[in-house]
């Protein structure tokens, strides 16, 4: 008997000789409860989802769907930090992830949805880690010192999803870029309106643009990868301190240079005259 699965592959179902029936798909042999989960795979698992799944336990020590998913989403995500999203073929990723092409299918349906839940996933994190850490937070200087510190430690841990993240938006398309590019302009607003309490509070100038401050920040955090390395470099925490720190020094900088009207480079070349 001949079944098709799933569009990419033609499986045949054998009887054996104790009425147990098998499925071959090319040269790898499969049980059927196997294949019946491929077909029958719960469209939110494709995303992402978190929510509990009584049919995600496993009784036997294995990993379970969202366990293998996750192993298989961090060595793809290695993989195509290293050779770039078009240099990297599904075949090597899967080579990368140490499962079969055929397995690799089972989780993804094509490379653009694997890339799609790397960022998605990353900047779930982001968006709901910083909204649970902002909660009773606030004095805006402090809600600023809380995102870096989250922004940081997060990407401190998955620098590989940082490289990604920076580089790769573009290459989705469709519905899968402009979910991305959503959860992305949601996580920016969040930081944004920070900024923007942040400037109302302490006075600062009309004409500084926040838009421009708010890009310069992300500009910083988002080149990490460049340079830091978290297991020799200085603590996340001590990298967090410095980046805010600096980043309202040039905040207040710019209130009290409208304030007196001269700004340091200015009083210099006055006292050179």
């Amino acid at each position: 008997m001949m079944i098709h699965c799933q569009g990419f592959c033609e499986v045949f179902v054998l009887t054996t000789g104790q009425g147990s029936l098998i499925v071959a798909l090319g040269s790898i042999v499969l049980f059927v409860p196997q294949i019946i989960g491929m077909i029958s795979e719960k469209p939110e698992r494709m995303f992402g989802s978190s929510g509990e799944d009584p049919d995600n336990v496993s009784s036997d020590g294995r990993p379970t769907y969202d366990e293998r998913l996750n192993q298989i989403l961090a060595a793809a995500t290695g993989a195509i930090a290293r050779a770039g999203y078009e240099r990297a073929s599904m075949r090597s990723i899967a080579k990368a992830t140490g499962v079969s092409l055929a397995g690799l299918y089972h989780y993804f349906e094509n490379k653009e949805k694997m890339l799609f839940l790397i960022q998605f996933r990353s900047f779930s994190s982001l968006l709901n880690n910083l909204r649970e850490k902002l909660h009773g937070v606030e004095d805006p200087k402090e809600q600023l010192r809380v995102m870096v510190r989250a922004h940081l430690g997060y990407f401190a841990a998955h620098m590989d999803a940082l490289k990604v993240c920076s580089h790769e938006l573009d290459s989705l398309t469709g519905d899968a870029y402009e979910q991305t590019r959503r959860i992305r302009r949601d996580y920016f607003d969040l930081t944004r309106s920070i900024v923007d309490r942040i400037v109302a509070s302490e006075g600062v100038h009309e004409s500084l643009n926040i838009h421009v401050s708010t890009m310069a920040l992300f500009g910083t955090l988002n080149w990490l990868y460049r340079w830091y390395d978290p297991k020799r470099g200085p603590a996340v925490s001590a990298v967090a301190n410095q980046i805010t720190d600096q980043f309202l020094n040039g905040l207040l900088h710019s209130r009290d240079t409208a304030a007196t009207g001269v700004s340091e480079h200015g009083k210099k070349q006055a006292n050179a005259k």
